[in-house]
């Protein structure tokens, strides 16, 4: 699979400095981490799942997770279960077609993962591994032992996705001290931990908060303030870090809005893309793009998704700009090794070497898995382009 697979190739060579590289759930863990992009969520209760995995593959999704907690009822466990089991089955009868996506099942306890992964049997081929709810040390610990006995027991290798949503993390008097034990367990791990998720809609629900259309995450101070300490204890670049994915968009149609639309007209006159402006502030898309926009700012990657349609701008923002590649290979040059300060090749900042080397390398990770674009090419383009006709 590859991101903007599948658009046509004579387009993407149209679009790409260069193209976004090929991987398969065998790819590196360092890969797959970067490029898990919009993780598209599904309750696991769907009748027709296998074949909404078939569809999403085809628009471009390369993550999904299959929910077996809060997107169902308590009731339907015992069926989502009967259905995940029935639906992976269909799938690994199906013959070669498009690449699936990275399939992760979003479990409520720890004895659930290595009852479905027997339960699966051979279709858990197709499984990447588990999303751990409310995760803290004292909770977390045993969904990771699960899922290592589960990868021991079927020879598949399984990550796991904990997610960080528990009211211990956002109280302040409290939250220190469970990022320490946190980080204690999945450094433990660190190898079966392939991205950390943030809970941002438990969060609010612990204050009775729920953030509206044209407002980012961001602007919910008592949030911002939990993804801040999250990205300093847990996101470092100093190889200790992890990859910290972004907060859920929950809004696809706005009826009525209070502010301004966010996105600047110029960037969509200048392609002759108006028409794709309006549908974008209709459907709410205004605050997803600057959200992601602040994710990336922030120190994350990804981003939790409820909806297709916010899949395609998560990765078109996703894609590097040819400005920052050309900065970032200048910065990473085998004879810069020993420092310095450099203009950069489009003249309009100064690149300095050891304190954006870190940058650096993250930006060619990227690169790799999301692509530069051209440099004529921007994020409008890559929309348009990846709108199916």
């Amino acid at each position: 699979m590859r991101h903007f697979g599948h658009i046509a190739p004579e387009v993407r060579q149209r679009l790409f400095h260069r193209e976004p590289c090929e991987f398969t759930a065998d790819s590196p863990a360092r890969l797959l981490s970067a490029a898990l992009g919009a993780t598209l969520y599904s309750p696991a209760t769907r009748p027709c799942l296998a074949e909404d995995i078939r569809k999403q593959a085809g628009r471009g999704v390369v993550s999904m997770v299959l929910c077996l907690e809060d997107s169902i009822d308590d009731a339907d466990v015992a069926h989502g279960e009967e259905n995940l089991v029935r639906q992976f089955a269909e799938l690994a009868e199906l013959p070669v077609g498009p690449d699936l996506p990275l399939l992760f099942l979003r479990v409520r306890v720890p004895e659930q993962i290595p009852d479905l992964v027997r339960r699966l049997g051979p279709a858990v081929r197709l499984l990447s591994g588990f999303v751990l709810p409310k995760f803290t040390e004292e909770r977390g610990m045993p969904f990771l032992e699960a899922v290592q006995g589960a990868e021991t027991e079927s020879g598949r290798r399984l990550f796991a996705m904990p997610v960080l949503e528990s009211p211990e993390l956002l109280y302040r008097e409290s939250r220190v001290e469970t990022l320490e034990g946190i980080f204690r367990a999945v450094d433990k791990y660190r190898d079966r931990v392939l991205a950390l998720r943030l809970g941002v809609t438990d969060f609010c629900s612990s204050y009775g908060l729920r953030r509206a259309p044209d407002m980012t995450a961001y602007d919910v101070q008592v949030v911002a303030s939990v993804i801040a300490d999250v990205v300093n204890m847990l996101g470092r670049a100093d190889g200790t870090g992890f990859t910290v994915t972004g907060p859920v968009w929950e809004y696809f149609r706005v009826q009525e809005r209070m502010f301004k639309p966010q996105l600047r007209q110029s960037p969509f006159l200048e392609v002759q893309a108006v028409e794709l402006r309006e549908k974008l502030i209709e459907h709410a898309m205004d605050g997803l793009l600057r959200e992601i926009s602040l994710d990336q700012a922030n120190g994350l990657l990804g981003k939790t998704c409820i909806h297709p349609s916010h899949v395609l701008p998560v990765h078109a923002l996703s894609v590097v700009s040819h400005e920052e590649f050309s900065d970032a290979a200048d910065i990473l040059r085998p004879e810069r090794g020993g420092g310095g300060v450099l203009r950069s090749a489009y003249t309009n900042k100064m690149n300095e070497v050891k304190p954006h080397r870190a940058w650096a390398e993250r930006t060619l990770l990227r690169a790799e898995v999301f692509g530069v674009a051209r440099e004529d090419v921007g994020f409008v383009e890559l929309l348009s382009a990846g709108i199916p006709g």
